[in-house]
């Protein structure tokens, strides 16, 4: 009896040692050192490509709550983490090459975890797999998912901006949808007179752009259907104005005349919590978005809960295709892991990892799945990837905007922090009590 799990990436690694770590044999599949993406540099498991940084450590912010909460779920690569830390003011940082190491012994020296220097090029059905390959999945493997679901597998991430809906300031918005067509509250209209939208204009056509890697240049893939919004504004001033940033079929009810230029903003989750920033998709390096984006009247203090991204990135569309465990739909014995599911970030991939290992475990002895509760960040972040409602799907990392609302409120940010933060813990505590106590004898 074992599980396959295919990547020894971050998800990868979390979902070996969760599998493991029940008595389960894993087959854990990685095609380092026989080939290498162009992100990678080592020959190392878990290996971070870009910062060192695991974000803020603070428990009342959304990425330190994540941490804890993975803490809870006795996480592997938190525990390496604790034990290579450098100083980062209020940031878990690590020493990147320490931590890489300490992932890689403790996956190769447990008994229960056989490694296999292989690259994948379909999907194997020996056994309940794990697919944690990572952003840049190999070009066979893709080829093999891509023929499993279709249209529903991306190889870029061309991302708009998305704002928390409580930060737009509806004293300069409106509620329309163009010519009255659908529900009144479909988008959130951001209204700009000639003036406005002229310096905007002259901003955004000047701002500072991230630069883009030779394989994201080279992949034509990254360009199709998907050209950065700054881009688009170079070809003239009234570009935006015919494309994106049309007024046509609203009227401001204010002013009861149209626009000089409208940036509509359309729900990001069922809930409404989180909006994102339509045709906006752009390349401009994050302060220049926040800069920029926020010289719109509506979204002078508005709150970016992810910033816009070009660059390649093998997600599958989630919510067609995963259940709320990861698994995949009509196909249980399948799970997914990792920013290949269109969770964001380092720690969101690991903890992603972290689930799909317990479920696919539990799935051997038709044991219930998982699945924590929505008021948690790991519980609503996997509630996000799956909610069938969300019809444009991009990647999401932990921010407080996927949590469902508080019921009081509080009006000082570090306050709703620390609220919001305690409900998930005392969530999660509760939800582990009952559900994962004595789960190590039931298995051994």
């Amino acid at each position: 009896m074992y599980i396959n799990v295919i990547g020894a990436g971050l998800a990868g690694c979390e979902a070996a040692m969760q599998i493991a770590k029940r008595g389960i044999k894993v087959r854990l599949y990685e095609m380092k050192p026989l080939k290498k993406t162009p992100a990678h540099h080592t020959d190392l498991f878990g290996e971070l490509v870009c910062s060192n940084s695991l974000k803020a450590m603070r428990v009342e912010s959304a990425a330190g709550l994540l941490k804890e909460e993975m803490r809870r779920l006795d996480s592997f690569l938190m525990k390496c983490a604790d034990k290579c830390k450098v100083p980062a003011g209020g940031a878990l940082a690590v020493d990147r090459d320490i931590f890489s190491r300490l992932v890689t012994e403790g996956i190769k020296s447990n008994p229960n975890i056989e490694v296999i220097t292989e690259e994948i090029s379909e999907i194997p059905d020996d056994a309940i797999t794990i697919v944690a390959t990572g952003p840049l999945t190999s070009e066979p493997l893709s080829d093999a998912i891509s023929k499993m679901f279709g249209d529903s597998l991306s190889f870029f991430d061309a991302a708009a901006p998305i704002v928390t809906a409580e930060s737009v300031d509806m004293d300069y918005a409106f509620c329309a949808s163009r010519y009255e067509r659908g529900d009144v509250d479909d988008y959130i209209n951001c209204p700009m007179n000639k003036e406005e939208y002229e310096n905007f204009y002259n901003e955004l056509v000047s701002a500072e752009r991230a630069p883009l890697h030779d394989f994201d240049v080279n992949n034509p893939k990254v360009y199709e259907g998907c050209m950065p919004v700054e881009v688009m504004a170079q070809r003239g001033e009234g570009t935006l104005r015919f494309g994106p940033m049309k007024p046509v079929g609203l009227v401001n009810p204010r002013t009861g005349h149209r626009p000089w230029a409208v940036l509509q903003l359309r729900k990001e989750n069922s809930e409404g919590t989180m909006y994102n920033l339509v045709g906006f998709q752009t390349n401009l390096k994050f302060p220049e978005q926040k800069r920029v984006f926020s010289l719109i009247p509506a979204l002078h203090k508005a709150d970016f809960v992810r910033y816009g991204v070009m660059h390649r990135n093998t997600f599958i569309c989630s919510p067609k295709v995963l259940n709320s465990d990861y698994s995949v739909k009509g196909n249980d014995r399948l799970f997914f892991a990792g920013q290949i599911t269109g969770v964001e970030g380092y720690m969101e991939s690991a903890a992603s990892g972290i689930i799909a290992g317990i479920n696919a475990c539990r799935r051997i002895f038709d044991k219930p799945s998982l699945i924590l509760p929505r008021e948690t960040m790991i519980g609503s972040l996997t509630a996000y990837i799956s909610d069938p409602t969300v019809t444009k799907f991009q990647p999401m990392g932990a921010n407080f905007g996927v949590l469902p609302e508080l019921e009081n409120r509080p009006r000082d940010k570090k306050e709703r922090g620390a609220a919001y933060s305690k409900r998930a813990l005392d969530a999660i505590d509760k939800y582990l009590k009952e559900n994962i106590e004595d789960e190590y004898e039931d298995y051994c």
